[in-house]
């Protein structure tokens, strides 16, 4: 069942309309650029998007909540405006889902080299312990000192 726009929901301004689609653009453009650096293998922590992005995002979700408060949904009469709206919006959820998808692939290389960080740890620790896994001495006990005098 489709919803026509009803005579007292207001629609949306077409300035509205447009710096959201604005808004979008500049999300997208921002999702992009951390995708490649993503895709380059950097970590997900050194992202220079981060900032830029959730910046974008809050005021993206302030945007459309303002919308929502004065109408049940988004409505623009123009159908041109409203069209162009639905193509940066579904733009922005590609971008967002490759953008999940590398930064899932970041944290897991991520998780891999700390792994691999720790395991070097524990294998430098077990080799300089006079002890063993059961806690029995492995090696002879060395003391070292000097025979000095003061």
């Amino acid at each position: 069942m489709r919803h026509a726009i009803q005579a007292d929901q207001p629609a949306a301004t077409e300035t509205e309309v447009r710096t959201l689609i604005a808004l979008i653009d500049e999300l997208i453009t921002v999702v992009m650029e951390e995708n490649m650096e993503l895709a380059k293998g950097l970590p997900a922590s050194r992202s220079k998007q981060l900032d830029d992005k959730n910046r974008l995002a809050g005021l993206f979700e302030q945007r459309v909540a303002e919308c929502a408060r004065r109408t049940a949904s988004l409505n623009v009469r123009d159908r041109v405006l409203r069209e162009q709206l639905m193509e940066h919006i579904l733009n922005l959820r590609l971008a967002m889902d490759e953008n999940l998808m590398r930064l899932r692939a970041a944290i897991e290389a991520s998780n891999r080299r700390i792994d691999a960080i720790m395991q070097a740890i524990r294998e430098q620790i077990a080799s300089a312990s006079p002890y063993g896994a059961s806690g029995r001495r492995t090696a002879r006990a060395t003391s070292c000192g000097t025979n000095l005098r003061a």
